[in-house]
C-alpha cells in the first residue's frame, strides 16, 4: 500500500516521519517519483499536475492539504467517483483568524496609509472610528469564517456575516442568499472573503460588488484568488470607491514578478500564507481516513462533488 504525496512545499523527511507514527506500513512516495501506479492507494496533495491523478487505478481515497478543493475540480480529468477529504482543523481556523485580526486591524487603523507617510517623511495623525462603530462583513460562515468572527467580536468590532445558507452564531448579524446580499454589503467597512470557490463564487469580487459597499471601504481575500476580479480591485482603488486590499491568494502563484498588484499603493500582498495547515496534524488526520477507507467507511470531512465544498 503507497500513498502519494504533492505539495510546492518540500519537507519529504518531515511527512514520512508524520506518518510513520500512525501508520508504519505505509510507503509514502513524493511526487513524480510514484514508482509503479498500480501501488498507489491514496494521495495526499494540493495542486497535483492536472490528469495526474486519473492514472492511478487503484486509487481508494484522496486527501487536500488544506480546506480548499477547488484545485482538485479545476482539473478535467479529475476522478469524481473516488472519496475526497478536505482539512477541517481546529488549529486551522485559528491560524486563520490571526490573519484576518491582523490584516482587519491594519485597515482599521490606517496602517496602510501610515506607511505611505512613512515612505514621505509625513507626519499627520488619523482618526479611526472605535472598533464598535466599525462594521466587519464576512463572506462564509464556515469553520473558518466562525473562528474569523469570534476573535473580532472578542475585539469589540461589529460583525456581520453572509452566507449561502442561513447561520445562527451568537453576536453576528446573519444574512443569507443572493436576496440578502446588498443588504450585507451597504454597511460593511472592512470585507473578508472566507467562502470556497465554486462557479457561483468565482469573480465574485467584482466592480458591482464593489459598489455596493460604503465609500472607502476595504477588502482581505485569504480564501480563493479566483474570487476576485483584480483589474476591478485596482480601478475601485485608483478611483478611491476603496480604500485598500490585503490579497493572500491569486489567480497565478506564485504571483509573476510583472503583476501590477505587487507595485499598487493600495495593496498589500502575502504569499499564501493566512493558514497553512501543520503536517502532524493533517498526517494524522489522513491516517484517521486511511483506515476508514480500508473499511469501507465515510471519510472525515468528505467532500460532495455537486456543491465542491
Amino acid at each position: 500500500m503507497a500513498l502519494i504525496f504533492h505539495s510546492t512545499i518540500k519537507r519529504d523527511d518531515w511527512w514520512r516521519a508524520e506518518f510513520a507514527k500512525h501508520l508504519p506500513d505505509l510507503e509514502v512516495r513524493f511526487h513524480p517519483e510514484i514508482g509503479n501506479p498500480d501501488d498507489i492507494e491514496f494521495a495526499l496533495c494540493f495542486n497535483m499536475p492536472q490528469g495526474e491523478l486519473a492514472n492511478f487505478k487503484n486509487l481508494k481515497a484522496i486527501f487536500s492539504l488544506g480546506a480548499g478543493v477547488d484545485h482538485f475540480f479545476n482539473d478535467p480529468a479529475f476522478p469524481k467517483h473516488i472519496p475526497l477529504a478536505r482539512v477541517v482543523d481546529n488549529e486551522l481556523a485559528s491560524r486563520m483568524g490571526e490573519y484576518v485580526v491582523q490584516h482587519v486591524l491594519n485597515h482599521h487603523r490606517d496602517q496602510i496609509e501610515y506607511d505611505r507617510q512613512q515612505q514621505g517623511h509625513v507626519w499627520e495623525v488619523r482618526h479611526p472610528p472605535a472598533a464598535k462603530n466599525r462594521t466587519i462583513g464576512i463572506m462564509g460562515l464556515g469553520q473558518l469564517g466562525i473562528e474569523a468572527a469570534k476573535a473580532l467580536i472578542g475585539l469589540g468590532f461589529n460583525v456581520t456575516g453572509w452566507s449561502r445558507t442561513a447561520k445562527n452564531i451568537e453576536g453576528v448579524t446573519s444574512y443569507a442568499g443572493d436576496e440578502q446580499l446588498s443588504t450585507f454589503l451597504s454597511n460593511t467597512e472592512i470585507l473578508i472573503c472566507l467562502l470556497p470557490l465554486t462557479t457561483k463564487t468565482e469573480n465574485i469580487l467584482n466592480a458591482d460588488l464593489f459598489a455596493k459597499l460604503p465609500q472607502g471601504a476595504a477588502i482581505i481575500n485569504p480564501a480563493r484568488g479566483a474570487h476576485l476580479v483584480e483589474a476591478d480591485l485596482i480601478a475601485a482603488l485608483d478611483c478611491g470607491s476603496l480604500s485598500g486590499a490585503t490579497l493572500d491568494v491569486f489567480r497565478t502563484e506564485p504571483l509573476p514578478e510583472d503583476d501590477p498588484l505587487w507595485s499598487h499603493p493600495g495593496i498589500r500582498i502575502t504569499p499564501h500564507v493566512a493558514s497553512i495547515a501543520a503536517p502532524d496534524r493533517v498526517a494524522a488526520l489522513a491516517a484517521k481516513n486511511i483506515i476508514r477507507a480500508r473499511k469501507g467507511e465515510r471519510l472525515l470531512n468528505q467532500v460532495n462533488p455537486d456543491k465542491g465544498y
